[in-house]
């Protein structure tokens, strides 16, 4: 790669994209550092301190908006505005409009980690922020996609290669959920009522979560696999056919299968029917998308020898093919039945949100960081030692949630010869304690990962202006 200069005498605006990156990076290792206390403050209760700040129930959201939208969502920043500028060979539409979603994103993510220590929440999972929050993050986001579509539509490249139509749809379902489901009448700066009430306010906010996960955590992160996948590889798209009937089914799938998250509870029962109904018609399209990513590695699988970054690439997909199994199954009411409430939901999520959100992004920022600053990355060798890391606390983590959301199940509904209930609920939360200690520990081992990642790209950073890209024949460890 040619030397780039620093500023705004790029070709392409790198400038937000180093930023997002940055900040990628820094909110990773604070979710995940949250994610580990909280863990450990449900198998040693003690943890909490007595102080109502770092009680689990203030700072579990902490963790998921700072590894969804922190972590997660500066990386779909950084990767979107890098596709969309390379691949339509056109600059940003405005860099100060881009910089504005930096800041206002940035901005969003420690005004909604204040609201939820300091115990201001609408109690929505995945939109606990209050209504002066969500304005903001509106503006950001219709920002957002001025500058993405009005970059698309300067393009010099006549083709509207399939990663951006992936980011593309992220973007507008996401308004469109974000919209909808935060629909509130305020009664003052920091409390709102929303404008759905009971079993409609409960599919409002499943459509909206499991849609936050279908295009925010897929639809979005499939678009980043689209375009690092192939250039890791340095091999063209297994199959540009597969992958627009991939993007056209997932898109309309997705959006009918949240109400599978309300299976057994007061909604009319053919609503959740339906859903199930639809989940298990995704698993067609999602096997699709990762069969697609992985037969990109066709004559070039040697590569996985002495390639860590495409490791994490292929890992990521081959987690994406599992959890998008385990969904579906899941959906299906004689399996929910066993597994609603427990911990193999946990376990579920995360194969997903670590297995594939996470492991497609570490991969795509290393390949990143040293294109951004023109240099060589500072240590292969930590690559390789977090890519086991990051695989081993995901193992660790999801069959901890799995043995003990199954086993959380049986005890719940086990009954004895005169029909009662067999074990008190007090009985099978003891028995679940050393699933918490491990899967505390296997998050405690996937942070480390990320604290060696965070090491590694700093000090490729660092060392940028003196170690650049053709300089070196091999990495520096």
């Amino acid at each position: 790669m040619a030397s780039v200069a620093i500023g705004s005498s790029e070709q392409y605006n790198y400038d937000v994209v180093r930023k997002f990156t940055i900040m990628a990076l820094i909110w990773g290792a604070v979710g995940m550092l949250v994610g580990v206390f909280i863990a450990s403050e449900l198998a040693w209760p003690f943890l909490n301190f007595d102080f109502p700040y770092i009680t689990f129930g203030r700072i579990r959201p902490v963790h998921t908006g700072a590894v969804i939208f922190g972590f997660g969502g500066s990386a779909l920043f950084a990767t979107s505005y890098y596709v969309v500028q390379r691949t339509c060979q056109a600059r940003l539409l405005s860099d100060g409009m881009a910089a504005f979603t930096f800041w206002g994103w940035q901005l969003i993510i420690v005004l909604a980690a204040l609201g939820d220590v300091l115990g201001y929440s609408q109690g929505r999972e995945y939109a606990e922020m209050e209504w002066p929050i969500d304005l903001l993050i509106a503006v950001v986001w219709v920002t957002y996609a001025i500058v993405y579509i009005g970059t698309i539509m300067k393009r010099k490249e006549p083709h509207i290669y399939v990663a951006n139509w992936f980011y593309l749809a992220f973007i507008l379902a996401v308004a469109l959920l974000h919209i909808f489901n935060n629909l509130a009448i305020p009664v003052s700066l920091t409390k709102s009522y929303p404008l759905f009430s009971g079993a409609q306010d409960a599919m409002v906010q499943w459509w909206y979560g499991h849609n936050a996960v279908g295009f925010f955590l897929t639809a979005a992160f499939l678009g980043m696999m689209y375009y690092f996948v192939p250039k890791q590889a340095g091999r063209p798209i297994y199959s540009y056919r597969l992958s627009i009937v991939h993007f056209w089914a997932l898109i309309f799938m997705y959006m009918w299968a949240g109400t599978h998250h309300l299976h057994w509870t007061a909604i009319p029962d053919w609503t959740s029917t339906l859903a199930a109904t639809f989940s298990i018609m995704l698993l067609m399209p999602s096997w699709g998308g990762m069969i697609n990513g992985i037969m990109t590695m066709s004559g070039a699988w040697d590569k996985l020898r002495t390639d860590p970054i495409l490791r994490f690439l292929i890992v990521a997909l081959s987690f994406y093919g599992m959890s998008t199994f385990e969904g579906p199954m899941m959906s299906l009411k004689d399996v929910n039945a066993l597994s609603h409430y427990t911990d193999w939901t946990v376990g579920h999520v995360h194969s997903g949100a670590l297995g594939f959100v996470a492991m497609i992004s570490f991969g795509t920022i290393y390949h990143l960081i040293p294109r951004l600053w023109d240099t060589r990355m500072f240590s292969t060798k930590l690559i390789t030692v977090h890519f086991w890391l990051a695989t081993i606390g995901t193992l660790m983590y999801i069959t901890a949630m799995w043995i003990s959301g199954i086993m959380q199940g049986l005890m719940w509904r086990a009954y004895d010869d005169f029909g009662n209930l067999q074990y008190s609920f007090a009985e099978s939360v003891a028995a679940m304690h050393p699933y918490y200690a491990m899967r505390a520990l296997g998050g405690a081992v996937f942070l480390t990962g990320m604290i060696l990642m965070l090491y590694n790209c700093f000090m490729t950073i660092s060392q940028s202006k003196n170690v650049p890209a053709g300089g070196l024949a091999t990495s520096a460890a």
